[in-house]
C-alpha cells in the first residue's frame, strides 16, 4: 500500500475538530468516499486515510466515483490512483447528461446531476454494506449556501455536517466543513493530487450563466477583504444549522458532488 501523502497541520485541526463535534466516524464504521476527482474530494480521501492510520477506533475508508458520461469529464484515471493506495474502489458509469435531457422536469443541469448521483452512491452503499458517505463539501460551501437560500429563499438554512438519510440506513458526513477552500487548494498543489477536469467550469459545452453560486462566492471575497474574520464569523453563527433535527433527512440544496 502507499503512503499516504502528508496532511497539513491546518487541515489536520480543522477535521479532527468537526469528527468530533459532531461524532461523525464511530467504531467499526464502514465509510465511502464520493471521489469526483476534484480537489475537495481528492483531499477528502487523503485525510480519512490520515485520520484511519492514527485513529484509536478502526473504521474502514472505500471511494466512489459517478461518471455521468459528459462530454469533456474524463475520471477514469482514477482508478489507478485509487488502487495505489489498496483502497476499494467502486467506479459506476450512468448515462446521467444524456438522461437529463427528458427526465430534468424543470430542474438545472447541475441539480438533476447531484440527485442522480448521490442516489447511486446510496445504492452502492446499501449494496455493499457500507454505513457512512463522506463528501468533500468545505466552510465555504457552507457559507455560499447560506447566503443563497437567505436571498432566494428567505429561509434560514445551509448544508448539513452530519445527518442520516431519509431511509435511516445510510449517515452523510462532511469532514471538511470546518475547512476553507483555499486551504484544500494549497494542498492540492503541494500534493499534486490528480484533479480531474470538471465538466461544469466556464469552458465546458455545460455551462451557460454565471451561477449564483459564483456570484455569491465573489461577494464574499469582496468582504474578506475588509474583514479577515468573515468565516469565522459566519461559521459560528450558522454552526446551530448544521446540525440535522432528529427525524430531519437534512435534505439541503442540491451541491456538486
Amino acid at each position: 500500500m502507499k503512503n499516504t501523502v502528508e496532511i497539513p497541520e491546518a487541515i489536520r485541526h480543522l477535521t479532527g475538530l468537526a469528527i468530533g463535534d459532531y461524532r461523525m466516524i464511530r467504531e467499526g464504521d464502514r465509510i465511502l468516499v464520493g471521489l469526483s476527482g476534484g480537489k475537495d474530494s481528492l483531499t477528502l480521501l487523503q485525510v480519512l486515510l490520515h485520520k484511519q492510520s492514527v485513529a484509536p477506533i478502526d473504521f474502514e475508508v472505500g471511494a466512489i466515483t459517478v461518471d455521468p458520461q459528459m462530454r469533456g469529464f474524463e475520471p477514469s484515471p482514477l482508478k489507478e490512483y485509487v488502487r495505489e493506495f489498496s483502497v476499494k474502489h467502486f467506479f459506476i458509469t450512468h448515462p446521467i447528461a444524456e438522461e437529463a435531457g427528458t427526465k430534468m422536469e424543470g430542474q438545472t443541469l447541475c441539480s438533476y446531476c447531484s440527485r442522480m448521483k448521490r442516489g447511486i452512491m446510496y445504492s452502492v452503499a446499501r449494496r455493499e454494506g457500507y454505513t457512512v458517505l463522506a463528501l468533500g463539501h468545505h466552510l465555504d460551501d457552507l457559507a455560499e449556501s447560506f447566503l443563497m437560500s437567505v436571498f432566494n429563499n428567505g429561509n434560514l438554512h445551509t448544508i448539513k455536517a452530519h445527518y442520516q438519510n431519509k431511509e435511516g440506513d445510510v449517515r452523510i458526513i462532511r469532514p471538511l466543513i470546518y475547512v476553507r477552500e483555499r486551504e484544500i487548494q494549497e494542498f492540492a498543489r503541494q500534493a499534486n493530487l490528480p484533479i480531474i477536469p470538471s465538466s461544469c467550469g466556464e469552458d465546458s459545452p455545460h455551462f451557460r450563466v454565471p451561477t449564483q453560486r459564483r456570484h455569491v462566492k465573489q461577494l464574499l471575497a469582496r468582504e474578506e477583504q475588509n474583514n479577515p474574520r468573515l468565516f469565522a464569523s459566519i461559521l459560528a453563527a450558522v454552526k446551530p444549522l448544521t446540525i440535522a433535527p432528529t427525524g430531519s433527512d437534512g435534505r439541503e440544496d442540491e451541491m456538486c458532488l
